[in-house]
């Protein structure tokens, strides 16, 4: 079709074409693999967050067949290029996007109809999803940068220091969480704030989006500027056991950004995708300045520091 123009994916196997219209443009999604999860999924939980209110992309219409649907084109203005202007008030829109966040995390609704008319009912973000995508790090990073003798060791090890730290998470899963909820996935939409990537989103904890936000590998901010909208947040939320939600937000930090080492170092090494490389030395630095902080990384930190010496300061 010549009104159809390829424009830049993510790291899925998503491709995306806008569609040129008089009236409106609209963004084709294709999907030959992982076609439940990228279609059916992602239009799903776009319905629940439309229907609460967030604007995310609507489906204009859907060929599951022939792979693809036709959704809503929020345009090319994500937020983060939108913060890489200059004269940009950075925290201006880190207020908006809180004030968004908590009205997802507000969202009860946990089911809804998709448009092949079952119902999709949204699952939780439980101990053996969060042990297996950490656990990436180990499948893929380290074992493209350990030496074969320690594969075994390390992983073991890897994998035992993971679950110990799960086991210290505090709070219940039991609000939305987008599971990528950074700059990048917001969009500017007419002075709103569109949502899209959101096919992943699971019922979880509180802390995990804002960590996704807040230590956001593609996104460097300083640490007085982490604080400042991280201490926003707990400003809006009266009900916050603030030690216990410390302690979340630290250690899902932490595993997300081992996973997303994990993730970039297979997008390069499995897809080809090998752009991701260069955001691992910032994710580095980023566990590092979490783990330095609280006492309940000191096995984690151990065992890095042993096999990454020169990544763990």
């Amino acid at each position: 079709m010549k009104n159809l123009k390829k424009i830049k994916g993510d790291a899925s196997f998503r491709k995306f074409y806008r569609k040129k219209s008089k009236k409106a443009n609209s963004i084709i999604v294709l999907a030959k693999k992982e076609k439940i999860k990228n279609l059916i999924i992602y239009e799903a939980i776009n319905r629940i967050l439309n229907k609460n209110k967030i604007l995310a992309p609507k489906l204009i219409k859907e060929n599951y067949k022939k792979n693809y649907i036709e959704i809503q084109d929020f345009g090319d203005y994500t937020i983060f290029k939108t913060l890489k202007r200059k004269k940009v008030n950075k925290f201006l829109y880190f207020k908006k996007i809180i004030d968004l966040l908590i009205r997802i995390q507000l969202i009860k609704n946990r089911s809804i109809k998709n448009f092949k008319n079952k119902i999709y009912h949204i699952p939780e973000y439980n101990e053996k999803i969060l042990i297996n995508e950490t656990n990436l790090f180990s499948k893929w990073y380290a074992e493209e940068n350990l030496k074969n003798s320690k594969k075994k060791t390390f992983s073991k090890k890897f994998n035992k220091v993971i679950k110990e730290l799960i086991s210290k998470l505090s709070l219940k899963n039991n609000v939305f969480v987008h599971r990528d909820f950074h700059v990048s996935n917001l969009m500017l939409v007419r002075n709103e704030i569109g949502v899209i990537d959101s096919q992943d989103a699971l019922i979880g904890n509180k802390a995990y989006d804002l960590a996704s936000l807040i230590d956001d590998v593609r996104f460097k901010t300083s640490k007085s500027f982490k604080k400042k909208v991280y201490d926003h947040y707990l400003k809006k939320q009266k009900n916050l056991i603030k030690n216990k939600f410390k302690n979340d937000f630290e250690i899902l930090s932490v595993l997300r950004n081992l996973k997303i080492i994990g993730i970039f170092t297979r997008l390069s090494l499995r897809d080809g995708k090998k752009k991701y490389i260069k955001l691992i030395p910032y994710t580095w630095e980023l566990i590092n300045m979490r783990i330095k902080e609280n006492k309940v990384f000191f096995n984690l930190k151990s065992l890095l520091s042993q096999n990454f010496e020169k990544k763990i300061k």
